[in-house]
């Protein structure tokens, strides 16, 4: 049994270990193989690459321990790219001084929520890391010092 409590698999063209799912798969567009690494529980597969033909040059080469911990390195660095880039398109921060010379930082955090759309503005004290000003304003909120500022003092997002 493996970590997620799944029986495990290692056959030649599939293994199931460690929360992943390796399948060898046949290649419609031409006459080689692909490999599909799926991760436990998920609807898509989060790598799909060509896989290397076995010595008869007509199968392909069998799974083993050392390809799919490659397989899965490969995999999980996908994933965790895909999620810093889901964080960096809903996080935005600035930095900048305000008409009284003090160095703020803004943070940005658009709420991904079809049903109430927006966002949280937030401003720090550079220096103290107080916090100036919390506020929601809208996801589409254009994030410069004027209007960080304009929203600070009252004004419309």
């Amino acid at each position: 049994m493996d970590d997620a409590g799944h029986a495990e698999i290692t056959e030649p063209t599939l293994w199931k270990k460690s929360g992943w799912i390796a399948k060898i798969i046949k290649n419609e567009d031409d006459d080689g193989w692909a490999v599909s690494m799926t991760r436990v529980g998920d609807d898509e597969p989060s790598l799909v690459g060509p896989w290397t033909m076995g010595r008869d040059k007509r199968n392909p080469k069998p799974l083993d321990a050392s390809a799919f911990a490659t397989l899965v390195k490969g995999a999980s660095e996908v994933l965790r790219r895909h999620e810093a880039a889901a964080r960096e398109r809903l996080h935005r921060s600035l930095s900048f001084a305000t008409d009284d010379d003090v160095r703020v930082r803004v943070d940005l955090d658009i709420a991904p929520d079809d049903d109430d759309p927006h966002a949280i503005l937030a401003v720090f004290a550079e220096l103290s890391g107080e916090e100036l000003f919390r506020g929601r304003v809208a996801p589409d909120f254009k994030l410069t010092a004027a209007t960080v500022q304009r929203v600070m003092r009252g004004g419309d997002a």
